[in-house]
């Protein structure tokens, strides 16, 4: 009871220190300064031109054209490469298609740790991903200990912590270890991500394991970092892991 109670009242005073600071401070476009809209650091220009990625491959978030099945009914789409190849995760949702505004507000939270370009993303994702099924927690994909000594700064978890505030679900940042650091994977081709990230990934076994969980991401470009990630989970136990990312290189 203790517990929830104070759950509660740190929600309270967030949400209150958050009215009070866009009183103070009203939103402004974190791209071209105008006034933002709708509570978010984006003006309706910027808002408008979101890449949404409203028809995507369920297992791998690849954008697809719109298909009819036989009696013109929409059916769910699984893009031919998962059907060859059907990746480890049950299901994959990407907010939007790489492109513009993303392209400018995510190198932003992934390589300058601009925070309030981070805030802005995961309230955009809160809203895209409003009607994906509820996990039991959301895992964020973890930086090499090396790495976040030279960053400074964790960019999915920073990204995972508003995202499950504002989705109401738990943030579990120690289900998922990176135990071996790797190539920076923007300079390898496909078939060098995956070599990359052969056992980079560990889940600590004094852990009690959630049965559903979500795994975090900024981007997917070839889906190698979730693969290597969402494998660890399965083979520590969890029953069911899926995959929300920002957004997703078509």
């Amino acid at each position: 009871m203790s517990a929830t109670v104070n759950q509660t009242g740190v929600a309270s005073v967030y949400n209150l220190l958050n009215r009070l600071g866009r009183a103070l401070w009203p939103p402004r476009c974190l791209l071209c300064e105008s006034a933002g809209s709708h509570g978010l650091d984006l003006c309706d220009i910027c808002l408008a031109a979101l890449p949404y990625n409203r028809r995507a491959c369920l297992r791998c978030a690849m954008p697809m054209a719109a298909v009819d099945d036989l009696n013109g009914q929409p059916f769910e789409p699984v893009c031919g490469r998962c059907l060859r190849r059907p990746p480890p995760q049950a299901q994959a949702r990407a907010a939007f298609v790489y492109g513009f505004p993303l392209d400018r507000l995510l190198p932003r939270a992934k390589f300058h740790g601009d925070l309030a370009s981070t805030r802005l993303l995961a309230a955009l994702m809160a809203g895209a991903l409003a009607d994906a099924e509820r996990p039991q927690a959301l895992v964020p994909v973890p930086l090499h200990i090396g790495r976040l000594r030279e960053r400074g700064y964790d960019q999915a978890l920073e990204l995972v912590r508003p995202l499950a505030h504002r989705l109401g679900l738990p943030l579990r940042d120690d289900l998922l270890r990176r135990t071996r650091a790797t190539a920076a994977q923007s300079r390898l081709d496909a078939g060098q991500r995956r070599r990359n990230l052969r056992g980079a990934f560990t889940v600590p076994g004094h852990h009690e394991l959630p049965a559903h969980v979500v795994l975090v991401d900024d981007v997917m470009t070839t889906g190698a970092t979730a693969h290597a990630a969402v494998s660890a989970l399965l083979r520590a136990g969890v029953a069911r892991v899926d995959v929300w990312v920002c957004a997703r290189v078509p």
